[in-house]
């Protein structure tokens, strides 16, 4: 489904108008910005996107190194991703079979905005921490 998003020059007034435009719908247009957010914010999907951010990696390759991830919520997080066109999907025909995943296009360009907001949360954290302590009264 195409967008008819209007970037401006500042992007908070577009992402603003994005959300207000689909609370007015009554969410029958949705908003691109808490669609991308919906999808990346889970639990597990940008650890996938990270982890393949580093070349293709088999199914099980994925569920060893993602911990405490499940067999069933990896197979659903890397469909929705799948879904997206944010990763691709390659079955090998050997006994048993293999799949392998691999970042697309889309999912490659995904991932300089994944980095930033990591690279941010790792310098603010130790910020971050202090504030919920003296919050928290302690």
């Amino acid at each position: 489904m195409a967008s008819d998003l209007q970037v401006t020059a500042d992007p908070v007034e577009t992402i603003l108008r994005e959300i207000d435009q689909s609370a007015e719908t009554g969410g029958k247009s949705p908003c691109p910005v808490r669609d991308v957010l919906d999808r990346t914010g889970d639990k597990w999907s940008v650890q996938v996107l990270l982890r393949l951010s580093k070349g293709p990696e088999r199914f099980n390759a994925l569920l060893r190194t993602i911990a405490g991830i499940s067999q069933r919520m990896l197979t659903v997080t890397l469909k929705a991703l799948e879904r997206d066109g944010l990763v691709t999907r390659k079955v090998f025909e050997t006994r048993p079979p293999s799949v392998e995943y691999t970042l697309t296009p889309l999912g490659v360009s995904l991932i300089q905005h994944l980095a930033g907001l990591a690279d941010w949360a790792i310098r603010a954290e130790a910020q971050i921490s202090a504030n919920r302590k003296a919050y928290d009264g302690g």
